[in-house]
C-alpha cells in the first residue's frame, strides 16, 4: 500500500476519481494545484517524478495533460514544460487568415474581449481555423490589440481540397480556400491516375512551420473542376460541412417509427381537430411550424405548433451527436444538406398535411393593439389541415371570390397580421428592402435565368407569427432563469457608427440618434429612403454598420429587431439552438433543467456553423453566376454602381442580378483616383467622377471560374458624371483638408488590393445577413 504522504495521494479530490477509476491518475484540479505550488513552468517528466506516476502510467498521465490542454487548463510550450494557463494570462482563441497575410485570433469566449492581431511573422505555421492560445502583448498604433501565439490547441485542416498542380516536378495541391496560404506538397506515390487540374481532396501528414510547406496524401479524386455538381462538393469540403452521417446515426433514424404511436400521445394537449395550417415555399420539404389564428373579443389567440423534434433527438445520442456538429441544415441550389436524417426533417419530424405529429406549441393571446397579453408552451398532438405555398395563401387573402372552408382562418391570420405588423412599426424594428434572387434550371442542369423572388404579404403573415413565438420563448426562460442561447444582434459599434455617418452626409443624409441611435433611428432612416435610387446601396451602408448576430448564452437583446430579449424556437428541423431551446421549455414544465456541455461553447459553434454554412453557399451561387455568365461574353447590360474600391468598379447588373467588376484602367483615358472619403472615383485631368448608384452600361469582358469573378468593360456613364474645368484641382484642395489628406492612386502600371469599401462579397453577405438578423421563419 502507498504512503497517503505522498504529494499523488494527498489529491483532495481522489475520493472522487476512486468512484469512476479503479486506479485513478491525479486529477485536473490537483496536477493545476501543483503546478502552482511549484510556481514555475515544469518539464513532463519531472512532473511524472512529482506525483509518481508508473511507467505503465504514464502514456494515461501524458494523455490527460494532452486534455488538460487543449481544454485550456494548461500550456505545453514548445520547450515540452507545462505551465498553468492561469499564470500566463493566455487566451484561446480561433486563427481567421486575411487575404493580405496576416490574420487575427479571435477569442472563443466573448468575455476574453477583442480579437488579437497577428502579423505576417506570427502567421508562418498557421492555418485558418487553428485553435490556438495567445499571449496578450500590448496595443499597436491602431488600438488594435496585439497577442503571441504561444501553442496550437488543435488544427480545423486535417482534409483539404483544392486542384493538382505540377510545380518544377513536384506535386502540389492548390486550396480552393484562399485563405489556406501556400500550396501543400502531396506524396507521390498517392497521386494514382489524378491529372493536372483536376479536383482532389489531401490529408494532412505534416502541418507547415517557419521553413518546410504542408505535406499531405491524396484520399480523394473529385473529378474535372467543371463536372456537373462539382461547385458543391468542393464548397462542403473548402468549409468542412458534415455532408455524410454517421452510422450509428442512420441507424438510430432507421429505428425511429414513420408514424404516432397511441402510446407518445399521453400527457399531450390533442389539437388533432384544430385547422392547423403550414405555410412554406413551393419548394420546401420540411415543414416544421403550423399556425392558427381566431377572434377572442378584441383580441386574437395565435397558436404556434413547432415539430417536437426533441421527443426523437435525446441529448447527446448518435443523433444528437451528428445534428450538434452540423448546427445547421445548408442549402444549396438544387440540393440540402440536412442537419437531420431524412426520415425524420422529411418525415416523423416533418409537420406533413393529414398525418399526426407531435409538437411543442406556443398558445398565445394578443391584444388588438398587438401586444402579447399571455402566453403557455404545452406538448400536444396536431395534424395540419392544409400544406399551402406562399403564393397559394396570399391568393386566398386577395381573392374574394375564392371559397374554401379553410379561408376564413387564413383571414384570421391575416387580420391579425396586420396588427403585429403596425406594433413592429411602432416597435421600430429596422427593416431592409433587398432582392432576393431564384435560379431557374434546365433539364440539363444549367442555370436558364435568374429571377428575382417575390415576396408577398403571406412571407410576412408567417414571419409575425414566428416572431412573437421566439419572443415568448425567450421570455419563458429568462423568467423561470433556465439558461439558453439567446438570438443576440448588437447595435453598432462607435467606429463603424462614425463611418456611416461620414458616408451618408456624402449622400446628404444622417442618422438620428447621436453617438447610440436606436433601432427606430435605423428604421426612420430607411423610411426615408425607400423611393431612391441607391436604396439598396445605402441599405448595405446601414446593415454593415452593425454586428452579426450570434447565439449567446448571455442576453443583450436583437438590436434590429428590436427586441430586449429573443430567441430561436420555431425551426429544430433545421437549427440545432432551436433544438435546445425546445429541451429547455421542456425542462421547465417539468420542473427539471437542461444542461448541455457548455452553452457559452456551444453558442460560438453554432454561430461558426452559420456562418460557415452562409459562406458555402455563397461560393456555389458565384460560382453558379459566372458559369452562367461564361455564354454572355459579349452582350451588353446596363447596371448599378454597387461597390468601389482602390481597383475598380462592382456593378450589379439589371435583370440579371450579377456583380461583376470594372478595372479602374478601363474607366477612360485618364489617371483614375479612389478617395474613399468622399465615396467616388475621380478622374485626375476631366473630373469625371464615379459615385455608387450611378447607371452605367457595360460589356461582359470575362467570367473566370478559378476565381469566380466577372470582368466587365465601361460602355458609357449615364449619370454620375461631371467635367468641370480645373475640378481636379479643386478637388485635391478639398482633399488635402480632409481627415485623411490622402489619396489612393492606382494607374495602369501598378495595382495595390486594399480591403473592399461595400465590395462585391459584403454586398452579397449583407444580403443574406438581412434576412438572418430579421429572425424570419426561413433565414
Amino acid at each position: 500500500m502507498k504512503k497517503k504522504s505522498d504529494l499523488r495521494h494527498q489529491d483532495p479530490y481522489l475520493e472522487r476519481e476512486l468512484q469512476r477509476y479503479s486506479n485513478p491518475l491525479p486529477s485536473r484540479e490537483w496536477i493545476i494545484a501543483v503546478l502552482e505550488k511549484i510556481g514555475i513552468p515544469v518539464k513532463i517528466n519531472e512532473l511524472v517524478q512529482k506525483l509518481t506516476i508508473t511507467e505503465d502510467e504514464k502514456e494515461f498521465f501524458e494523455r490527460r495533460l494532452t486534455a488538460m490542454a487543449r481544454d485550456g487548463q494548461i500550456l505545453i510550450n514548445r520547450r515540452g514544460a507545462v505551465c498553468v494557463a492561469n499564470k500566463l494570462a493566455l487566451v484561446k482563441c480561433r486563427v481567421e487568415v486575411h487575404k493580405d497575410d496576416f490574420g487575427f485570433a479571435v477569442p472563443l469566449n466573448p468575455g476574453d474581449g477583442s480579437d488579437f492581431v497577428l502579423y505576417t511573422r506570427q502567421m508562418r505555421g498557421l492555418m485558418n481555423g487553428d485553435i490556438v492560445t495567445v499571449r496578450p502583448a500590448g496595443t499597436d498604433r491602431r488600438g488594435r490589440r496585439e497577442g503571441q501565439v504561444l501553442d496550437v490547441i488543435e488544427r480545423a485542416n486535417r482534409d483539404v481540397v483544392g486542384r493538382l498542380t505540377i510545380e518544377h516536378g513536384v506535386a502540389m495541391l492548390v486550396p480552393e480556400d484562399k485563405r489556406l496560404g501556400a500550396s501543400i506538397v502531396l506524396q507521390p506515390d498517392s497521386l494514382g491516375k489524378a491529372r493536372t487540374g483536376q479536383v482532389l481532396v489531401a490529408r494532412i501528414e505534416s502541418y507547415p512551420n517557419a521553413t518546410q510547406a504542408a505535406v499531405a496524401r491524396v484520399i480523394e479524386l473529385l473529378g474535372d473542376y467543371a463536372d456537373s455538381g462539382m461547385e458543391i462538393e468542393i464548397a462542403v469540403r473548402k468549409h468542412h460541412l458534415a455532408y455524410q452521417f454517421s452510422s450509428e446515426c442512420l441507424t438510430q433514424a432507421a429505428k425511429i417509427p414513420d408514424h404516432v404511436k397511441p402510446t407518445e400521445r399521453k400527457n399531450r394537449v390533442d389539437l388533432r381537430e384544430l385547422p392547423l395550417i403550414t405555410i412554406d415555399g413551393e419548394t420546401a420539404r420540411d415543414f416544421d411550424d403550423a399556425v392558427y389564428a381566431e377572434k377572442i373579443g378584441r383580441n386574437y389567440r395565435l397558436l404556434v405548433a413547432i415539430a417536437d423534434v426533441s421527443h426523437y433527438v435525446q441529448p447527446d445520442d448518435a443523433i444528437d451527436r451528428d445534428a450538434q456538429e452540423r448546427a445547421t441544415s445548408v442549402y444549396f441550389p438544387r440540393r440540402v444538406i440536412p442537419m437531420l436524417p431524412e426520415n425524420l426533417s422529411n418525415g416523423i419530424c416533418s409537420l406533413n398535411p393529414n398525418v399526426e405529429r407531435l409538437c411543442l406549441v406556443c398558445d398565445m393571446v394578443i391584444t388588438y393593439a398587438g401586444n402579447i397579453k399571455s402566453y403557455e408552451f404545452y406538448p400536444a398532438v396536431m395534424r395540419s389541415h392544409a400544406r399551402l405555398t406562399y403564393t397559394q395563401a396570399w391568393d386566398w387573402i386577395s381573392n374574394d371570390q375564392f371559397d374554401d372552408p379553410l379561408k376564413s382562418h387564413v383571414m384570421n391570420l391575416y387580420r391579425l397580421y396586420k396588427i403585429l405588423l403596425k406594433k413592429r412599426l411602432q416597435r421600430g424594428a429596422v427593416e431592409f428592402e433587398s432582392i432576393e434572387t431564384q435560379m431557374v434550371f434546365n433539364q440539363q442542369g444549367k442555370i436558364e435565368r435568374i429571377v428575382p423572388v417575390e415576396r408577398n404579404e403571406a412571407h410576412r403573415l408567417i414571419e409575425e407569427c414566428m416572431l412573437a413565438a421566439n419572443v415568448c420563448a425567450a421570455e419563458f426562460l429568462k423568467q423561470h432563469k433556465h439558461p439558453t442561447l439567446y438570438r443576440n444582434h448588437a447595435g453598432p459599434t462607435s467606429e463603424r457608427l462614425n463611418t456611416l455617418r461620414e458616408q451618408l452626409a456624402l449622400l446628404g443624409l444622417s442618422l438620428n440618434g447621436g453617438d447610440h441611435p436606436t433601432p427606430k433611428d435605423y428604421a426612420e432612416l430607411s423610411e426615408k429612403i425607400k423611393d431612391r435610387a441607391d436604396r439598396n446601396v445605402i441599405g448595405v451602408m446601414l446593415l454593415r454598420s452593425m454586428q452579426q448576430a450570434v447565439y449567446e448564452p448571455q442576453n443583450i437583446g436583437h438590436f434590429g429587431l428590436a427586441y430586449p430579449a429573443y430567441t430561436h424556437f420555431t425551426s429544430p428541423i433545421r437549427r440545432y439552438p432551436d433544438l435546445t431551446v425546445h429541451r429547455a421549455i421542456k425542462a421547465v414544465l417539468q420542473h427539471k433543467q437542461y444542461q448541455p456541455k457548455s452553452w457559452t461553447e456551444l453558442g460560438v459553434h453554432c454561430s461558426l456553423a452559420e456562418r460557415k454554412a452562409d459562406n458555402a453557399s455563397r461560393d456555389v451561387e458565384n460560382w453558379l453566376k459566372t458559369y452562367y455568365m461564361r455564354d454572355k461574353i459579349g452582350e451588353v447590360f446596363s447596371g448599378t454602381i454597387s461597390g468601389m474600391a482602390n481597383f475598380g468598379l462592382f456593378v450589379t447588373l439589371d435583370n440579371v442580378y450579377i456583380d461583376g467588376m470594372i478595372h479602374i484602367s478601363d474607366l477612360g483615358e485618364d489617371y483614375f483616383n479612389f478617395h474613399p472619403e468622399l465615396m467616388a472615383i475621380i478622374g485626375e485631368r476631366s473630373g469625371i467622377r464615379f459615385k455608387l448608384g450611378d447607371k452605367v452600361t457595360v460589356k461582359v469582358a470575362r467570367a473566370d471560374l478559378d476565381t469566380s469573378r466577372i470582368d466587365l468593360v465601361l460602355i458609357s456613364a449615364n449619370s454620375g458624371r461631371r467635367r468641370q474645368k480645373n475640378s481636379a484641382q479643386r478637388i485635391q484642395n478639398k482633399l488635402n483638408v480632409s481627415s485623411s489628406g490622402k489619396t489612393q492612386k492606382v494607374t495602369n502600371k501598378k495595382q495595390k488590393t486594399n480591403k473592399l469599401n461595400l465590395g462585391k462579397s459584403q454586398h452579397s453577405k449583407s444580403e443574406k445577413r438581412t434576412r438572418r438578423q430579421s429572425g424570419s421563419k426561413k433565414t
